[in-house]
């Protein structure tokens, strides 16, 4: 068996991870991979986003199945590619990767389905947007419409904050062209809850929930981030089997009844990031693939064998496959570099990745150039993710954070709240 994997961060890693660790004879590949993947893996030196040459890179090493990571392929229509060739590919099209790709398509489709959601309007012009948001109740949500690496959303609490993000986005350009147009939402209370599920067209697999944290620092202040920690599951009082029931009948099943309805069926897994409101669960956004930290705390729970899952996905026979999680908990701390999630500085060695017993999932790392014994270096601004079952939370945490006091590079920092009185 030959898998090629699109992507090089954590996320791709843990993929990497879980599918060795059922398939210890399946032939993996990584394009382009990282230095932690390429301990299970072999690395290939191409750009995610080349689909043309990784089309030709599967044709070449005669691969079985395609898995992407990231969202950006999935945009730009790797999966029809992929098709096209008669290659079999996991992930979704790129007319069902608008779900993510498109924050306004989303809406809409969601409005139209009937699936609870923020209220909301569209502004393609920044000065009709501020007079708009000059008449709105603060807090608000601005969102840019297109792919902006988890960062294109500001929760402005004045119209001071408002002008900042507008001026930003529509002006400044700083999401490029995912900035042409935004989305001003209603701002939701409760608490927020990531959900997944795979997902081959029609049938829905048994979901799993995890919480993440977007903020930089300690008591979820700073600027919003890839993501800098998670968990999973949520406690009982935040996610339990009614609202499990709940989400599905309500958000999860219809969102697939109406891509296939309308022509594009959603094909990989389904990332719906959810409000759990005094009102009931509503929709924040979607997203076309596993999320990156949650993709690290939600792959150790799965007791069902990953390519099986994903073969069966990308052949529309998911409904045969009974998905499984394990009830365990599971906690997973980023480790990122200083400067992050703006300007910062790679190339530090990085020390302790031999003294921890947990995984620890690599985003940004390379092996140093000239450096003998194959020396790891930092490469990006979230550069690990340390991630810890347990038995019970308690022990998850405590298991982490045990391991994540040892790894450390000039600049390193991490919160040390994920988790903390949940």
């Amino acid at each position: 068996m030959k898998v090629l994997l699109i992507g090089g961060g954590a996320r791709e890693h843990a993929i990497a991870w879980k599918i060795s660790q059922s398939n210890p004879y399946c032939d993996i590949y990584a394009a382009p991979g990282n230095a932690g993947i390429s301990q299970i893996a072999e690395n290939i030196s191409v750009k995610a986003d080349d689909i043309d040459t990784i089309v030709e890179i599967a044709k070449d090493l005669q691969i079985d199945l395609t898995v992407v990571g990231p969202e950006v392929p999935l945009a730009n229509g790797i999966a029809d590619r992929f098709n096209e060739s008669g290659l079999l590919i996991f992930g979704p099209s790129m007319a069902a990767s608008r779900i993510e790709g498109s924050k306004i398509f989303a809406k809409g489709l969601m409005n139209r389905h009937g699936i609870p959601t923020a209220k909301s309007k569209v502004f393609d012009d920044h000065s009709l947007a501020l007079q708009y948001l000059a008449q709105c109740e603060m807090p608000v949500v601005i969102k840019a419409d297109g792919l902006a690496a988890g960062k294109g959303v500001t929760v402005a609490e004045s119209i001071e904050e408002c002008a900042s993000a507008i001026n930003s986005q529509m002006v400044l350009k700083e999401f490029g062209s995912a900035g042409n147009r935004v989305l001003i939402e209603e701002h939701l209370e409760g608490i927020e809850v990531s959900v997944f599920a795979f997902v081959d067209g029609s049938y829905v697999s048994p979901m799993v929930a995890a919480c993440d944290y977007k903020r930089l620092r300690e008591g979820d202040v700073g600027p919003n981030t890839g993501g800098m920690g998670s968990y999973s599951p949520p406690p009982k009082n935040v996610w339990n089997d009614y609202l499990d029931q709940q989400v599905r009948v309500q958000i999860m099943e219809p969102i697939a009844k109406a891509m296939a309805v309308e022509g594009f069926p959603y094909q990989g897994v389904l990332y719906a990031g959810l409000m759990i409101t005094p009102d009931g669960p509503k929709v924040i956004e979607f997203n076309c693939r596993l999320g990156d930290p949650e993709a690290q705390v939600i792959l150790p729970r799965l007791k069902t064998d990953l390519l099986q899952v994903m073969m069966s996905v990308a052949r529309g026979t998911l409904a045969e496959v009974a998905v499984e999680w394990d009830p365990i908990s599971c906690v997973g701390v980023v480790i990122a570099s200083s400067g992050y999630p703006a300007k910062y500085d790679i190339g530090y060695l990085i020390n302790g990745l031999d003294d921890v017993n947990s995984n620890v999932f690599h985003g940004g790392t390379k092996f140093a150039e000239g450096v003998p014994d194959n020396h790891i270096v930092s490469d990006g601004g979230r550069v690990l993710t340390v991630s810890a079952v347990g038995n019970t939370f308690e022990e998850a945490r405590s298991n982490v954070y045990a391991d994540v006091e040892h790894i450390s590079f000039t600049g390193s920092f991490y919160r040390s709240d994920i988790g903390l009185n949940c």
